[in-house]
């Protein structure tokens, strides 16, 4: 949780504040009854699920079945710690935040949601979002890029003005957008959590797109550290030079790259857990990604695997 006084905290308070409670017209008080919890405070009411949509500016790509299930099951056992955040959009209602709890209602067949009805332009809805997002910790790199992107392009925001939005530095939001110039297979193993942002800032570096998939796939298959990365390109030792590249060693076909998107999606439906295929034309790896040892024991009771 963010400390009250940091640059992320401020920039959510502010926003909230400027988000008055919308106040409910005639036929929202047909359709949405107040929540009992809430009683006297004004914007907050319970709603139907059914009348909720999701944003368009959310910048969460992905929610693992696992991480949704698991709250499906606290929320059935403790019940809702913290209500969703919505806003009136003609006759239903836009989520600002709280995307997994609202999916998680789904998943448990609850009719209505506790939620906070606030007024909000597109801008803060999605900065709102974003903001969210960040302070829960909830987004990986890539999806915490592609927030920023969406700001900075629907909204017509510079960087700096961007940054501020969500209380963040700009050097640290150009620093995010930059890793959405690396190719999509990179960007996709940033976002399994296969390559760390440090590893991606070294990968930057190497202009030929095809030495730094490879440099990326070595640094994976053989868990290199960022300064063992950094070593490897500083020296020119890391992969083959222009024209010095293996038969096969280039990174896959596009068809072969959505046979093995295809794989990882199986996979990670089938796991309820985070699976990334690491394919070439000779080898490759499977990588499965897992939480504590509870978590690592459901995998390997699924897998068949005594431990």
């Amino acid at each position: 949780m963010a400390a009250p006084k940091s640059r992320l905290g401020r920039g959510l308070g502010g926003l909230i504040a400027a988000a008055k409670p919308a106040a409910p017209t005639v036929p929202e008080a047909a359709a949405v009854a107040p929540a009992p919890a809430a009683a006297g405070a004004p914007g907050y009411m319970e709603i139907a699920v059914h009348l909720i949509e999701p944003s368009p500016y959310q910048a969460r790509r992905e929610i693992p079945a696992d991480q949704l299930t698991e709250l499906a099951e606290s929320i059935r056992s403790e019940g809702l710690l913290q209500p969703v955040v919505v806003r009136k959009h003609g006759d239903r209602f836009q989520l600002i935040a709280g995307e997994r709890r609202w999916r998680a209602f789904q998943q448990l067949k609850i009719k209505a949601i506790p939620a906070r009805v606030v007024e909000a332009s597109n801008a803060s809805s999605a900065a709102l979002g974003l903001i969210e997002n960040l302070q829960r910790e909830g987004l990986n790199a890539i999806e915490e890029a592609h927030g920023y992107a969406s700001l900075i392009r629907d909204f017509d925001l510079t960087q700096e003005t961007a940054s501020e939005r969500v209380g963040k530095g700009r050097a640290t939001v150009a620093n995010a957008l930059r890793l959405l110039s690396l190719d999509a297979e990179l960007q996709g193993f940033i976002a399994k959590n296969l390559l760390s942002v440090g590893h991606a800032k070294v990968l930057l570096g190497v202009e030929d797109a095809a030495q730094r998939a490879l440099l990326a796939r070595r640094v994976i298959e053989e868990g290199l550290s960022v300064r063992a990365t950094e070593k490897l390109v500083q020296t020119g030792r890391s992969v083959p030079g222009p024209g010095k590249a293996k038969p096969g060693a280039r990174t896959i076909s596009s068809k072969d790259a959505a046979t093995v998107a295809g794989i990882e999606k199986k996979l990670t439906t089938h796991l309820g857990a985070r699976v990334a295929v690491l394919h070439s034309a000779k080898k490759g790896r499977i990588v499965i990604e897992y939480r504590g040892n509870e978590d690592l024991q459901r995998l390997l009771e699924k897998l068949g695997i005594e431990a």
